[in-house]
């Protein structure tokens, strides 16, 4: 339990709301390439984009809660 308010999950928050726009915008520019590979292709490249960007995220909020990386 923390006993005091920290800097960290306000600036934690923020950056991942910013982090997955970049993302999502890095996604949506690439998907002119996507779409042009045959559906079933579309189809794993958008499920592994989409799963890949929870790889950080558990560190990412042990760092927000506790610090630590």
């Amino acid at each position: 339990m923390r006993d005091k308010p920290t800097w960290r999950i306000p600036f934690g928050i923020l950056a991942l709301l910013l982090g997955l726009l970049v993302y999502a915008l890095a996604v949506m520019w690439a998907s002119q390439w996507i779409e042009r590979l045959p559906t079933l292709a579309q189809a794993s490249v958008y499920l592994v984009l989409g799963v890949i960007w929870l790889l950080p995220l558990r560190r990412f909020l042990i760092w927000m809660e506790t610090g630590r990386r």
